[in-house]
């Protein structure tokens, strides 16, 4: 029975661009955990853009928005990259690394979700029930969910498993590919807002497998220990 890696694999890791990257940032500095603070920075702007983008009347400045929104996303996934190389291969990890390593992606996921549900408000209601906004914080409330039942694991000795279907990178792409098609929306014959809100409802679905495949993993890790041991 396979245990869980102790880092998730990123093929960018090992390409020029990242490592010269790497070095720019340790060259200025920079530590691990000031990179993982500026990722939640990435984040913030990115919410705002999201939910500032459906309180405006010109087009041209949604459009500007939920570009900058889209930006945002990689970004901040470039950083929580580049945060573990500093900390790994540079060898500035610290005693509190693995909060800075923790807590800012939780932060930075219901940020975006959060916003991306904002952004749909009025779309879809029942009652006095936003349902693009309840979306929002469910996603939010699974991806947080993900994370939890990894370091759960952690915790049990079964190790760190990264599966998905939509693991935070996964998600994070997901999010970038709905806001670049909200965008379309402007041009399009209907109201903005329901590639956001078929997004989240994506991302909600998707996160809830991931939960369930980590929870399956970990549980048969367990079982396998537990046989194991002797009589």
């Amino acid at each position: 029975m396979s245990h869980g890696t102790d880092r998730r694999a990123i093929p960018q890791r090992s390409t020029r661009w990242a490592t010269k990257s790497a070095d720019i940032l340790a060259a200025a500095k920079l530590t691990p955990n000031q990179i993982s603070i500026g990722s939640v920075l990435f984040a913030a702007v990115g919410a705002a853009a999201l939910v500032w983008s459906a309180h405006t009347d010109h087009e041209s400045g949604r459009v500007a928005l939920l570009v900058v929104a889209a930006v945002c996303i990689p970004l901040r996934l470039l950083l929580n990259m580049l945060d573990g190389m500093l900390a790994v291969e540079k060898g500035m990890s610290s005693p509190v690394g693995d909060i800075y390593n923790e807590l800012p992606d939780r932060i930075s996921d219901v940020l975006f979700l959060g916003a991306a549900g904002l952004a749909t408000a009025g779309l879809v209601t029942a009652g006095r029930v936003d349902i693009g906004v309840v979306l929002g914080f469910l996603a939010a409330t699974l991806a947080v969910l993900t994370a939890y039942i990894r370091s759960l694991g952690v915790a049990l000795g079964t190790g760190n498993f990264f599966d998905g279907p939509l693991a935070k990178p996964h998600r994070m792409w997901v999010l970038m590919v709905g806001t670049l098609a909200a965008i379309a929306e402007v041009w399009l014959p209907w109201t903005p807002g329901w590639a956001l809100f078929c997004t989240l409802g994506l991302i909600a679905l998707g996160s809830l497998f991931t939960c369930m495949r980590r929870l399956r993993r970990i549980s048969a890790v367990l079982r396998s220990r537990a046989r194991d041991l002797p009589s």
